[in-house]
């Protein structure tokens, strides 16, 4: 099976995407919008410990990058530390 290759100009590139545009501008993932009745409409629930639970693990996650961005913060007033005593040695040297 031997493929046609076409050059991807700038023309047909700018065609490619308003064809793309106008494909997502026509379909409506709303069914209200498609103008389907509102009664039939069925909506996601989810029960209330779901989203505690997730809520939950999201403020432990904050929490622990809390720690270790305090850790990387020491690490770097100790490496800045470090760069002026070099920079003080090199300038008394010179």
């Amino acid at each position: 099976m031997s493929r046609r290759v076409r050059k991807l100009t700038p023309a047909t590139l700018k065609r490619m995407i308003q064809q793309e545009a106008r494909k997502i501008q026509k379909e409506v993932s709303d069914p209200v919008a498609k103008g389907g009745d509102i009664e039939k409409v069925k909506a996601d629930e989810t029960e209330a410990e779901d989203l505690a639970g997730t809520l939950e693990k999201d403020i432990d996650y904050i929490k622990a990058l809390k720690i270790h961005e305090a850790k990387l913060v020491k690490k770097l007033e100790r490496i800045k530390e470090a760069k002026t005593a070099l920079r003080k040695r090199i300038a008394k040297r010179i």
